[in-house]
């Protein structure tokens, strides 16, 4: 076993200490864990990002056009002293003006073109008999609008429908949770069996 193994094997048992309750050695784990993230994160960011981006393309390639964001970038420093704040204001705004310029059109195509396509699709497939998945969807999207309809009472075809439209939620939200307790349990799976296999050699 080599010490990248017991290392790991180690930290995993500390950190799956918590499971009995809050103590000191889960504590020093999730605090190592942090430590060593940001520290990865640090500098992985000054030699992918600063270095391999910025430094290296405008000392050796003479890319001027890159003091720009050199400036804009050490402007974001003067946050750290009160009479300099104010500079920390414009590249904020440029971060935040061209994230959102690139963001909206692409969360508009995910999450809001591809929606509303979906419950356009036709009805029916080529051979002439219906799509039942496409009409399970329709019948979601409209219920479940009717169920944020508040400009009228929830009575009649309007409540059965709002109804209807609560049980697509229940599922939703139900298959949204199942995904995210697969995914942790799919992780634990894998701890697991790093566990049995690489550290204890318990199974091979």
């Amino acid at each position: 076993m080599d010490w990248g193994t017991l290392v790991a094997g180690v930290l995993t048992l500390a950190i799956l200490s918590f499971l009995y309750r809050d103590n000191p050695v889960y504590k020093m784990a999730e605090s190592l864990l942090i430590g060593v993230s940001i520290g990865y994160f640090l500098v992985i960011t000054w030699s992918n990002t600063v270095m391999d981006l910025l430094i290296v393309p405008l000392t050796r390639n003479g890319r001027w056009s890159l003091v720009v964001p050199l400036l804009l970038g050490l402007m974001m420093f003067g946050r750290f002293h009160r009479k300099t704040s104010v500079l920390s204001r414009i590249p904020i705004a440029v971060l935040i003006g061209s994230g959102a310029g690139v963001a909206i059109p692409a969360m508009l195509e995910a999450r809001t073109l591809k929606q509303v396509s979906a419950t356009v699709s036709p009805l029916f497939t080529s051979s002439g008999l219906p799509d039942i998945s496409i009409i399970v969807v329709l019948l979601g999207v409209l219920t479940t609008l009717s169920y944020f309809y508040f400009s009228r009472e929830h009575k009649g075809v309007l409540g059965t429908s709002a109804v209807v439209g609560t049980y697509f939620l229940m599922i939703f939200f139900g298959t949204t949770f199942g995904y995210t307790v697969m995914s942790r349990m799919s992780t634990f799976i894998g701890r697991v069996e790093f566990l049995l296999s690489d550290f204890l050699h318990v199974t091979q």
